[in-house]
Parts: C-alpha cells; structure tokens; sequence
C-alpha cells in the first residue's frame, strides 16, 4: 500500500483558499467512502451474497448522500464559475474543479430517487451474478456457453444453449426497465432531456460529435465488414453442415457476436492449451517495465459459485490497490482478456504518481483506460508474439493466416457490435415505451447482419450486462480501439521507427517508459481529447485503426 494521501498531494498550488478548502474537505469526506465501496463492491461481486450486495449498497448510499449536499455543490458551482471566467490560475486547480462539479451534478436529485437508482441496479447486477444458463436440467458456467457455442456441431443443441444463456434478460428486464425509468426521472430534475444525454455530459462527450463520429465508421466498416461476413458465414456453414442461409445467431461463437468466429483450420487456442497465463502476463509486463505481480497476488481469477463470470479491473484506494476479478480458462479468449484487464491495471494508480492529486490520480477517460487495455490485448493472437514469449505454436504459416483474419475480423466486427449498443442505448433512453425487443434485433439485423430468429420476442437486450450495469459506456470501447491504435503507431513511430505490424513490445522498457510518459503519469490532468493529442499528434481519429483492419 502506498503512502497516506498528504496536502500536497490533495490540493496543488492554489491561489484561492476556498478552492483549496473545497478539494480538502471534498477528498477526506470522499476518499475513506470510495474505498469502503471498492471493498464492498469487490467483495459482493466475489462471492455473490446477499449480505455482501447489501453492504455495497449501502456503501454506494453513503458516498450518494455526501455527492448530494447542496451547500457544497453550491461551492463548487460558484468555483467552476471561477474556472471558467480564469480566475483560478492554476490549471490543476481549475481541473479538479470541473470534475467535482460533474461529480455533484449528477447527485443533486431527490435523496429517495438516488436511493431507489441503488438499489434497483444492486437487484440486476446480483441478478447477472447468480445467473447461471440451464440446459436439460443441468446448469452451465459461462466458460461452458462459450464452448459449446465455439465447438459444439449440434445446431440444436447450440440453439438450447444459447437461449439459455439470454434467458438472464427475461429474469432482469422488469428490474431492468424501473431502472430506466429512475435514471431519466434523475436526468430530467438536472435539467436533461434523458439519461442518455446527461450521461455523455458528464463524460464530457458530445452527443452530436459522437453519432458523426459513429457514422463515420460505419461508412468505413460497412464494405469490408460485409465482405468479412460472407466469409464467415460460408465457413461456418460448412463446418456445422447448414446452408448460409439458416445461419442463425447460435451459429456463431460468441452469444453475442461480438467476436470473431473461429473458422480457420489453425485453432489459435492451442498454444494456450498447455500454457501458464499468468506466467505469461507476469513476464510480458514485467518485461516492458510495468510489472504486475503485486496485482495478481490481490485478485480473484479462477471461477466459483455465485462470483461474477466477468472479467473487471479495479483501483480500490488510488494509492496502489488495484485487482483484477476473471475465471481464466486456458484458451485464447482468456489470455487476451488477461492481457486487457491488466492493461487497466497498469494505467491505473500504480504507474500514476502519487504526487498527482487525488482527484487527478486516474485514468483520463473510459475510452483511454479501454484503449490502453485494447492495445495489449491485440498480442493474444500473434504468432511472432508468442514465439517471442518461449511459447511453442503449431501450424506456422496456417496459424499465421487464421491469426491475422481473425484479428483483422474482430476488429470489424466489434466495430458494428458497438453500433447496436450505441444506438440501442440513445433510442432506449429517448423513448423506453417503445418495443425494444423489436429495436434489439433491427439494429442487430442492420448492423451486426445477424437474423432474428423466427417469432422470437424476448428481452434480449437486456441480457447484455453493460446495458443494465455500465450504461452509457460501451461506445467509449469502440473509441478506446481507435485510440489504442493511434497509441500503437505513435510508439511503433517515435520509439521504434518502425512498422507498427512489425512492434511486439516484447521484453522492451522503453514501451513502459513512453506509455508512463505519453498516457499514464498526466492521470486526468488533462481531458481525453487533451491526452489524445498529447500522445498520439493528433486528435482521436479512425486512420490508424483502418490500416489495422485492413490488414
């Protein structure tokens, strides 16, 4: 554990007393509360209890009562005034300013509707945690959906499985849509049209930059993913002996399709058969100076009863307590996901210096803490990678040629994965009377160009965790693809001048040392479009994240 929080370290330079006075007082109230939380969090997400989900409630309840003060939010909205007139000189200052507004904001509603938020997205996220898919009596892991969807030859054994797996919506969706209406109840006593757009607010996106900027990929993915379908489909079909024409969402590998089928003759599991993945982390991260070991002792990686089937990272403390909860199962799947949330932990309060402000000590945005997880992940199917890491893989040039499609695939495919979610979100927010089991499966036929399945009317939207407990957050995936690879070819560009394909950070300080340096030591000093631009020369754009996926 790092050392305690000093004043320094909490309030920075600052030519205005009440400025200081603000951030002091906010951060020692604060803080004790956010780590209680984080405690109380991880621990009902380990074990599922309902005890433990009710001190995380409470624990949320606590920290909801003191972001709902009126009288320091009145503070503070004066001291953004302030910022935002220049009168605080020091941007530090200024910055911590903003953020504790947007921090108040969004809790300056009625105390029984912040309450009644708590608790009904306790009962869904509880309700995701203890979920477990029942096919013919017998009750399935999520390691074990995920099998049967990727190797099973039985349609219709595949058919169970997968409705079985989305029947955690129909058991949430009640819950689910008193959520929703509580959220956009809050949204509307701040003084916004919905949930949807205050959640963007207080992101610090915006909503008309965001739907440009997702129509712009679709316009660059539409082609190639079309191309990169037919594809699949006709190789899918094939392996599981039906026409393309029958394919149905079941057929592919993930209940979703968000990932990348794999239809290739070299299985790019194997390697990972017989392989130690935390071994693997351990020595990659170390190996690029940024060591995680301290991270791996602390967290909960293998499956148990009632425990979240997930994968998630989080910073307890901002002092250094960062873990990580998974079910690590040895394929590839489990060894890129390993890669991603350790990426998050890396970017986190291990590699942000303390001398950093408590309210600045983190990431700069979802999409750059996702991005920098993205970046890692990408090794999980490179040959040269593995090699380069004392593991043996079969098949060379066959491998290589399944690895590249599939990489190249899952970016495409995630792309217009992230469309639905995007556009299922906004349209749920703006118009929750509306049939969304109908708008699910035409966003998912429009973009993700997978067919319904015949009379099916079920909330399968809400079988999709992020919707019910990380709302509002999935595109920031699709704009932290196109930042890791900005961050890539930026490194790939300034540290080692080279091909940006040809870079595998292998047993390279020097990537620790840019990453510290370019991404994670300005903490949220600096806004995500900031960072960006400080990181990379640019503003966050798709160019680099086309030349990824065009192989």
């Amino acid at each position: 554990m790092a050392a305690s929080l000093t004043p320094d370290a909490l309030l920075g330079a600052d030519p205005n007393g009440e400025a200081a006075a603000v951030i002091k007082e906010h951060v020692e109230k604060l803080h004790p509360l956010e780590v209680a939380s984080g405690i109380a969090w991880w621990n009902a997400n380990i074990t599922g209890k309902d005890e433990d989900f009710k001190k995380k409630e409470e624990a949320q309840n606590k920290i909801d009562a003191a972001l709902s003060d009126k009288k320091m939010f009145d503070r503070v909205k004066a001291l953004k005034s302030a910022a935002d007139a220049g009168t605080l000189k020091d941007p530090a200052v200024a910055r911590q300013v903003r953020l504790l507004h947007l921090q108040y904001l969004e809790k300056q509603v009625a105390p029984d509707l912040l309450k009644k938020i708590t608790a009904k997205a306790n009962a869904v996220e509880q309700g995701f945690n203890v979920y477990r898919a029942k096919v013919d009596g017998q009750e399935l892991a999520d390691s074990k959906v995920r099998n049967t969807l990727k190797e099973s030859k039985d349609s219709a054994l595949r058919q169970k499985v997968w409705e079985a797996s989305k029947g955690v919506g129909a058991a949430v969706a009640a819950d689910l849509a008193e959520l929703v209406g509580y959220r956009n109840e809050a949204a509307k006593q701040l003084g916004f049209k919905n949930f949807h757009e205050l959640q963007l607010t207080l992101n610090e996106q915006d909503g008309a930059e965001l739907i440009k900027l997702f129509d712009d990929l679709d316009t660059l993915t539409k082609g190639p993913f079309t191309k990169a379908k037919a594809d699949i489909d006709a190789r899918l079909a094939k392996k599981l002996d039906v026409k393309v024409t029958d394919l149905m969402p079941w057929h592919y590998h993930d209940p979703f399709f968000q990932e990348a089928p794999a239809v290739y003759e070299a299985s790019i599991d194997e390697p990972y058969t017989k392989a130690d993945i935390l071994k693997l982390c351990s020595t990659f991260y170390t190996g690029i100076g940024l060591p995680i070991d301290d991270v791996i002792a602390r967290s909960d990686l293998t499956e148990k009863p009632g425990k979240s089937p997930h994968a998630f990272c989080t910073d307890i403390d901002r002092e250094g307590d960062v873990r990580v909860l998974a079910n690590i199962v040895p394929n590839e799947y489990w060894m890129g996901t390993m890669l991603h949330e350790l990426g998050h932990a890396v970017y986190s309060s291990k590699n942000i210096p303390q001398k950093v402000p408590y309210l600045l000590r983190g990431e700069a945005h979802i999409l750059t803490t996702e991005g920098v997880a993205m970046q890692f992940e990408r090794f999980s199917k490179s040959r040269p990678w593995l090699e380069k890491m004392g593991v043996t893989v079969a098949g060379g040039a066959a491998f290589d040629e399944a690895a590249r499609t599939i990489q190249r695939n899952q970016l495409l495919i995630f792309s217009r994965w992230c469309q639905v979610m995007l556009r299922f979100e906004k349209a749920m927010y703006e118009n929750p009377a509306q049939d969304l089991n109908k708008l699910w499966w035409d966003l998912v036929e429009q973009y993700q160009q997978v067919k319904k399945p015949k009379d099916r009317n079920a909330p399968d939207y809400a079988s999709k965790i992020h919707i019910c407990s990380a709302p509002v957050y999935y595109h920031n995936y699709m704009m932290g693809q196109l930042f890791a690879s900005q961050v890539h070819h930026a490194l790939s560009r300034e540290v080692f001048g080279a091909d940006p394909k040809a870079v595998l950070y292998v047993g390279e300080k020097k990537v620790g040392a840019f990453m510290k340096e370019k991404v994670f030591e300005p903490g949220r000093s600096k806004t995500w479009k900031e960072l960006t631009k400080f990181a990379t020369g640019e503003e966050l754009n798709p160019k680099a994240f086309a030349k990824d996926f065009e192989g």
